[in-house]
Parts: C-alpha cells; structure tokens; sequence
C-alpha cells in the first residue's frame, strides 16, 4: 500500500500542488486546510508523515506540532514563508525532523519526504548484526524503533532515533555535522548545522530527563559521538 502523507496548509493551491507532485511520486495525500481539521485526520487516518505550514490563522503550525507530538512520534516536515533561524530551531525542537522555506520546489519537498519515509524504513546499521543496540544504560530496538534508558521508554522522533541508531552503532567514532548530514539525507542534501544540533539538543534533554545525562559527548572541533552512557538511574 502507497504511504499517506498529510499535507496542511490555508493555501488551496499549494495543497493542490504538493498533493499532485506526491501522487507523481507514488505516493497517497490527504488535505487539511487548517490545524483543526489536520488534528483530526491525523487521529482517524493515521498518515505516515505529515507537511505541516507554519503560518495558519486561529491555530498555527507550531502548536499543531506541540499537540501532535503529546501522543504521535509521526514524522513531521514543516513549511514556513520566513527563513528565520528563531522559526528553523523552534520546529525542530517542538519535534519536526524537517523544514523547508517557501517558496520552495515541489521536487524538493518531495525528496525530503522520500528521504524521511526511507528513514523510518531503513535497516539496522551493519554493526552490530543484533536487533537491538546496547551502550551502558541505552537500549535501542531497532525493529520497534524505540529507546530505553534504564528500562525507561524514552519518545523519539524519526531524526532523533536515526542519529541516535548511528552513534550508538559506532560509539568509538566522532561523527562530524557534515557526516550525520550524509548519512541521514545523503550526500549534497541542504541542512544546516544548527539543524543538527537542535536535534542533538533535544536527545540531551529529553534523556538528562530520566538520568541520561553522559548520552552524548561534544569533541570540540570535529562533532559528536556517543558517551559513556552510565548516566544515572531514574528516580522512582
């Protein structure tokens, strides 16, 4: 069955837009003119990813986001008309795992949606062969695509749980921004570095929340790469 995608924006023309460059690309589309109406098919319809427009009235994108992301870890690409950092870094940590600035080529957005929905359907990392990752306290199930620190679930987004997976796969190794980049999106994909670390950012805190404080280290310079990871037990 095609993947659904949830397309959400005030304007007509650009739903009618991106719905027919993703049945181009093979891919099922369902409309939402407002964050009302977006909430409410993404309860009954479930899609597979979600292109969020930032700037709705009554109900903007990012508050859709806030509310999806209370009970859905559905991956999230969000579409603004500013290309302001402020807008970029608060998308990405409310949960978005992408972000494209209007106007924008329907071509692209369709292949940051391809890139996301390989993601989610990627295979483990070829070390270890085990279907599960296990780094001190960090438990990684990669067919269920979830994480556990100390025997507590701990939700992440598509972005998240893919960088997490490639640093916990290779802990002996310092992964540069531009690297993480590469293996994410492949090479010559646009993100920007301060899009890495927002979701590097959001790992750390939403870990350091149930004792992973030691998840990942900084090496000044050249990137990141996994930490100890012995944090501390959560409190019960």
């Amino acid at each position: 069955m095609p993947r659904t995608i949830l397309v959400v924006d005030d304007d007509p023309h650009i739903r009618q837009l991106l719905v027919f460059a993703l049945a181009k690309a093979g891919l099922g589309a369902i409309e939402a003119a407002d964050g009302e109406a977006a909430l409410a098919l993404v309860e009954v319809q479930q899609p597979d990813l979600i292109i969020l427009d930032i700037n709705m009235p009554r109900m903007d994108g990012l508050e859709v986001c806030r509310r999806v992301r209370a009970d859905s870890q559905v991956p999230i690409l969000f579409l603004s008309s500013r290309d302001d950092e402020i807008d970029r870094v608060i998308g990405i940590e409310l949960g978005a795992d992408d972000y494209v600035v209007k106007p924008f080529s329907p071509r692209e957005v369709v292949a940051r949606v391809m890139a996301i929905l390989r993601r989610v359907a990627a295979p483990a990392p070829p070390q270890p062969a085990a279907a599960t990752i296990a780094q001190g306290l960090l438990r990684l199930d990669m067919d269920g695509w979830r994480a556990n620190w100390a025997d507590v679930e701990v939700p992440l987004t598509v972005t998240e749980f893919s960088i997490l997976r490639l640093l916990a796969a290779m802990p002996a190794k310092v992964f540069g921004r531009d690297a993480i980049i590469d293996r994410l999106h492949g090479p010559g994909f646009a993100v920007t570095d301060r899009t890495i670390d927002s979701h590097i950012r959001n790992l750390r805190a939403k870990f350091a929340n149930v004792g992973g404080t030691d998840l990942i280290e900084t090496r000044a310079g050249i990137g990141y790469a996994l930490g100890p990871c012995r944090g501390e037990q959560p409190v019960a």
